[in-house]
């Protein structure tokens, strides 16, 4: 028997081999034999035998917790699961549930459509004084950030006593794949306070937090507590290294974490290389490390390829973008996604082949998604097409009403071709559906803390230095030859139009970054946007460049922009999409309606604004100043609100943390 035993708790071994010597040696199911049988189910499942699994488990007369639990988990990627768990709750012997039990079904229910099973048992689990378990607790947050509930997720986390390192991870890397990287970062930063150690992926969901922000210095801070830790060499968080310092730009240090690790990286990590070239447009670097990675005997996969297209799509390369879609085809074998078919159909609009990639689209083996429609109205804003800009609008609004950028673009190609009635019809119905337009932000990081500026700034302590700076850099530009771009608008004078384009909050966080003390002389400046740059600003930072002696860093929803002596990495194939910040609507106000004059929001991180003002301007004037200050208090109070009663935190700071 207790040969048998080891069998089973080896899982390489065969379960059927097992099973059938116990069979020949009289070994039944039975409460003296219960741990072997368990071990047994288990066995079965790790190989896929799950109906064995099912079958063996119906022949034990007297199930226990742990029987149940392994079967449950047996099924855990599937509803059968659900029905295991009900018919435990409702056998005769009423086995409840441990805590390997609720992790099984709640990884179960993060696979379903269906959210209303999680609520439930959590309620369960606090019947079963189960709730404090650091096991249940984590597994209750990575579900809920699953599930995109993130406030019962921090609930969770935060009403648990005892919380290990598991359970950091799991809130750090939940809130970081849902957009809140600031969150995510200063859950990392408790995590440290509370001397709880740092695994890998920990600290990988912090690096995934500062990327998502574009925050340099919170990705080397974070790559120095790696080095500390010893974590740096593994492959995970070096693959997040690599992710992180592309995203936020810096290829050389991805580069250099890349060839640190080059033997032993897999083909994560050599596609976020590739991803990193990608997003600043080198295809040459590209296509040399995918060949690099093939003569390596490593197999390319789907993501390898989504970075070749994205970088031959960046540069408006239809031969080549279409070249490598049917090459990933017909010599790998391998099936494009949606993504890869939006890539083409991008290159072919960049062009002006708008009847071809609409043709792609309606053809592709996908039902074109909202991406794929959004990437052909951006095409013919660039190709100053109104017929094909309405239809492709209507496909757009059919996925997604509410999609502001439909009916932005929209007005913007109206607007290239002078139809100011349209143009004045598409911002009605934005009006009299609802829907709000994104606002556009920028921000900097400096010493640790980020600057967050909106278009007309004017709430920074340095505000008077900022805009003083800002027309010492206009009038300077102006004098080198650069030709400011002309704002389409019929109801303002030129230098109003002039002076809007000025204040847009990319070239405000430039100007701040410039100012003396804010960085160091011939510090390349890093900007983040929420929007692509406008073609006003992409102009006026090639000349900025050369004014100012300094690199220009630039990311954009989209990619980046290096902006060094004169000339951008883009090559200018950057969308002709006009400005998101200030273009001006038929009644006189501007895109960002009301938050013109909001101003500067300072936190030690990040903020993201929840702009609830509606443009509903009458057709004659403005805005009411009553409901934009009405929005401007509502604004305020929701940063209150994520501050935890303040608009400094000085010490959320990762960079003052000296561990």
């Amino acid at each position: 028997m207790a040969s048998l035993e080891s069998m089973a708790a080896n899982p390489k071994t065969d379960p059927r081999c097992v099973h059938t010597q116990a069979i020949t040696k009289g070994i039944n199911p039975s409460p003296q034999n219960r741990a072997f049988f368990n071990n047994l189910i288990t066995l079965y499942s790790n190989h896929n035998l799950n109906s064995s699994a099912l079958q063996l488990f119906h022949s034990i007369p007297c199930p226990n917790t742990v029987t149940w639990t392994s079967i449950i988990s047996a099924f855990a990627n599937s509803p059968t699961a659900i029905r295991l768990f009900l018919s435990m709750l409702r056998h005769p012997r009423q086995c409840l549930p441990n805590a390997r039990t609720f992790a099984t079904l709640l990884k179960t229910c993060a696979s379903l459509s269906d959210n209303s099973l999680g609520p439930q048992l959590q309620s369960l689990s606090f019947k079963l004084s189960l709730h404090q378990n650091p096991f249940v607790g984590s597994a209750f947050v990575s579900l809920y950030c699953k599930t995109r509930d993130l406030d019962a997720a921090r609930k969770v986390f935060d009403e648990m006593s005892d919380r290990d390192e598991v359970c950091f991870s799991a809130i750090i890397n939940g809130l970081a794949q849902n957009k809140r990287p600031v969150d995510a970062l200063r859950y990392f930063v408790e995590m440290k306070r509370q001397n709880v150690i740092s695994t890998f992926y920990s600290i990988s969901g912090a690096l995934c937090a500062a990327s998502r922000a574009a925050m340099l210095d919170q990705c080397m801070i974070i790559h120095g507590h790696a080095v500390v830790t010893g974590l740096d060499l593994d492959i995970y968080v070096g693959t997040a290294l690599i992710d992180g310092y592309g995203k936020c730009g810096v290829v050389e240090e991805a580069v250099r974490v890349f060839n640190e690790l080059e033997m032993e990286l897999n083909v994560a990590g050599w596609n976020a290389m590739m991803a990193a070239y990608a997003l600043l447009g080198r295809k040459e670097n590209v296509v040399e490390l995918f060949r690099s990675m093939e003569s390596r005997g490593m197999k390319a996969d789907e993501y390898s390829f989504l970075a070749i297209l994205t970088a031959f799509y960046n540069a408006g390369m239809v031969i080549e973008t279409e070249m490598w879609l049917n090459k990933m085809k017909m010599q790998y074998k391998l099936e494009p996604r949606i993504e890869h078919y939006t890539c083409l159909v991008g290159a072919m609009g960049k062009v002006g082949k708008l009847d071809e990639a609409e043709k792609v689209a309606l053809t592709m083996p996908y039902e074109p998604d909202a991406a794929v429609w959004r990437v052909l109205l951006s095409s013919c804003a660039n190709n100053k097409n109104p017929d094909v800009a309405w239809r492709m609008t209507e496909k757009l609004l059919e996925i997604d009403p509410n999609d502001d950028s439909a009916y932005v673009i929209l007005a913007n190609v109206f607007a290239s071709a002078s139809m100011w009635d349209e143009v004045k019809k598409v911002w009605k119905m934005m009006r009299d559906k609802r829907v709000r337009k994104e606002v556009g932000r920028s921000w900097i990081e400096v010493r640790g803390d980020l600057h967050v500026f909106f278009a007309g700034d004017r709430r920074h302590a340095r505000k008077d230095e900022i805009f003083a700076k800002l027309t010492e850099l206009m009038a300077e530009i102006e004098k080198l030859g650069c030709v400011r771009i002309r704002m389409r608008c019929c109801e303002l004078e030129e230098k109003e139009k002039r002076e809007l384009l000025w204040y847009h909050s990319e070239k405000l966080a430039v100007a701040f970054g410039l100012l003396s003390g804010v960085t160091p002389p011939g510090k390349p400046l890093r900007i983040a946007k929420n929007l692509r740059i406008c073609k006003d600003c992409h102009q006026a930072f090639k000349y900025i460049s050369i004014v100012a002696e300094r690199e220009i860093i630039v990311r954009d929803v989209h990619r980046y922009h290096r902006f060094l002596n004169g000339s951008c990495s883009c090559a200018d194939s950057c969308s002709v999409r006009w400005a998101h910040e200030g273009w001006l609507g038929g009644s006189g106000a501007t895109e960002e309606g009301g938050l013109l004059q909001l101003g500067f929001i300072e936190l030690r991180f990040a903020i993201h604004l929840n702009d609830e003002w509606d443009p509903k301007d009458d057709e004659g004037g403005g805005g009411d100043p009553g409901r934009l200050a009405s929005a401007l208090h509502e604004a305020l109070g929701y940063v209150h609100r994520v501050a935890g009663g303040g608009l400094s935190l000085p010490n959320d700071r990762i960079i003052g943390d000296s561990r």
